[in-house]
């Protein structure tokens, strides 16, 4: 479907999801966010597109939420749950999404900015990268959309507790250092390395895609190594039954390159 503040473009089995406010720098108005969760949830539905590559337009990631637009935040407890609900829960379904999901991330990602990239798989930063738990810098716990589960699990309690408690901005260079992003490139080259990063996750068959972005998604919060080796050995038992493995233990012997029919 059409959508307004957002671009879907599809490379064949890579799919560009594009913030697109920039000039409110993508900030999180509610249309964004009504359209946004309508692209999530049907992502577990959606067989063609197999990796997903989250960017912004213009000269920011996301700025966070809109503050020039009327909240429910003067209304009653009800809808102020809801409407925190609704954009909580976008995190959640970046999560469940069964595709991994790669963040380009150049300028602003503020706030609930900050919160999908860390919901992200997979972080890529452009130079101009500026980060920051905003919510505290306006009266609000820096703890909200997921971020104190996120970025703890990212970068360890120290540093986590030095960003949610300033609200400080981290830049890409020290992101980088602390292991909050894989890798930093000049803004001009973001899109081919995002791309090259899906490319490199495309080359691996759909299944064990999926299935590797479930497992490491219940390790971080496994109470065992037994219950992680346990998850780990029923995933292999299912992905050695498919035609796509097969398929890529031949291609291995011959020296080519697979192809997997998600079969």
């Amino acid at each position: 479907m059409p959508y307004e503040t957002l671009e879907v473009a599809r490379e064949g089995h890579l799919a560009w999801l594009t913030l697109r406010r920039p000039e409110a720098l993508n900030a999180m108005n509610a249309q964004l966010v009504t359209e946004l969760r309508d692209v999530l949830a049907g992502l577990p539905d959606d067989r063609e597109t197999r990796v997903l590559v989250l960017r912004g337009a213009g000269r920011a990631f996301c700025a966070g939420l809109d503050l020039k637009e009327p909240s429910a935040a003067g209304g009653s407890v009800q809808d102020g749950l809801r409407a925190q609900r609704r954009i909580s829960e976008l995190v959640l379904l970046m999560r469940r999404a069964p595709q991994p999901i790669v963040a380009a991330v150049h300028g602003a990602a503020c706030g609930g900015g900050f919160a999908l990239a860390l919901a992200a798989d997979v972080r890529i930063a452009g130079e101009s990268a500026r980060m920051n738990a905003a919510f505290i810098r306006i009266g609000l716990s820096a703890c909200d959309v997921g971020v104190s589960y996120f970025l703890p699990r990212l970068v360890g309690a120290s540093v986590a507790s030095e960003l949610l408690l300033t609200g400080n901005f981290i830049d890409a260079a020290r992101a980088e250092r602390v292991g909050l992003v894989s890798r930093v490139v000049p803004d001009a080259e973001l899109e081919a390395a995002a791309r090259a990063m899906a490319g490199d996750m495309l080359r691996n068959s759909p299944l064990g895609l999926r299935l590797t972005k479930e497992c490491l998604r219940h390790a971080l919060d496994a109470g065992s190594l037994e219950a992680v080796v346990a998850m780990e050995d029923r995933n292999q038992i299912l992905a050695v039954q498919t035609g796509d493995f097969r398929e890529g233990v031949t291609a291995f012997l011959a020296r080519r390159v697979p192809e997997y029919r998600d079969a």
